[in-house]
């Protein structure tokens, strides 16, 4: 086992392929576009090269297809379990990012008319009624789970869903009554 420095992308993985109890990084790669992705974003190709250093590092067992594709599989070792623990433990204060475009261009939008930051506003709406619809769809297949399995992912969800709201309630105001200088 050689130690390493671990990464949110490194807790990432232990946690996904402790919740499923083995995972290939296409799987990770999947599963990441279908929940996490929506909240948490970075570069994807990491899923496929951080199993293998975790791996290396003692924290996932690796096994690989004799003959085909070779697929590797990974699962959680007991040292994996523990780190993650460790990690879940530590009190997180750092606030949250929020890095959107639009919201960028709003705060320049003096530079255009007000027409033109309304008409900005209402394509943000759209969109965010559009992730907000898929969201709600998730929540609604989820519904359909068993309870205890998925909790923490409903509550999870439920952030998208109230942030959602809150950006179309946002980007609607702000199309009705761009800001306007003096």
């Amino acid at each position: 086992m050689t130690p390493i420095a671990l990464t949110s992308v490194s807790y990432l993985v232990l946690g996904l392929v402790g919740r499923a109890g083995g995972a290939t990084p296409y799987d990770l790669k999947r599963w990441v576009g279908e929940s996490i992705g929506n909240f948490w974003t970075f570069p994807h190709s990491q899923l496929y090269s951080e199993p293998a250093r975790l791996a290396e590092a003692g924290l996932l067992e690796q096994q690989q297809e004799p003959t085909g594709r070779r697929r590797r599989t990974y699962s959680l070792t007991d040292d994996g379990l523990e780190a993650l623990r460790r990690w879940l433990r530590e009190p997180t204060v750092e606030p949250p990012q929020i890095r959107d475009l639009a919201l960028l261009k709003l705060y320049f939008g003096q530079f255009v008319s007000p027409d033109e930051v309304a008409a900005q506003a209402r394509v943000q709406e759209a969109a965010h009624r559009a992730r907000l619809a898929r969201f709600t769809a998730v929540d609604a297949h989820l519904a359909d789970h068993d309870p205890e399995e998925i909790a923490y992912s409903r509550a999870t969800l439920r952030l998208g869903l109230l942030s959602e709201e809150a950006f179309v309630r946002f980007w609607s105001e702000i199309a009705e009554r761009p800001p306007q200088g003096p």
